[in-house]
């Protein structure tokens, strides 16, 4: 997926819904809710990588903008590994295995630092594998709504 995609594309919000539901075995949205909706009117964070060496993020709603301080521009060019400090990276790393092999994680909690360099707890999180309907693993998406400063 390229960063130059359109934020509300209807591909990508079917490639988010659809691996969310075959995960997890629940829709990520309610029916009539689509890609414009979560991207400028969903309540919670939606976040997503790629599968590069050192995965980017492909995605990322307003309230994840707002969230992490970060413009769509600037979440599309950096890497995910720094949503989170260096101390704290390990275990990051360590959930994102665990989604690989098991295609989802829930009730996630993690520290996680903003562009300014403040810290926050995301709570409640979901982890899930992007994956195509043919089983092609395209990387990995989070969603959490509620979060607490650290």
């Amino acid at each position: 997926m390229s960063p130059d995609e359109p934020s509300t594309s209807q591909a990508f919000f079917e490639l988010l819904a659809q691996s969310f539901l075959r995960a997890v075995g629940r829709p990520l949205v309610e029916p009539g809710q689509g890609a414009e909706w979560l991207y400028l009117d969903a309540p919670f964070v939606v976040v997503a990588h790629n599968t590069e060496p050192d995965p980017r993020f492909i995605y990322a709603n307003l309230t994840a903008q707002r969230c992490f301080g970060y413009s769509w521009d600037e979440f599309t060019k950096l890497p995910s590994r720094l949503s989170a400090e260096a101390p704290d990276r390990l275990a990051r790393q360590a959930l994102l295995d665990a989604v690989a092999r098991q295609g989802f994680i829930a009730n996630y909690r993690g520290l996680r630092v903003r562009k300014s360099g403040a810290h926050f707890w995301m709570e409640d999180g979901l982890v899930w594998e992007l994956r195509s309907e043919a089983g092609i693993r395209l990387g990995q998406a989070a969603t959490f709504s509620s979060w607490t400063e650290a």
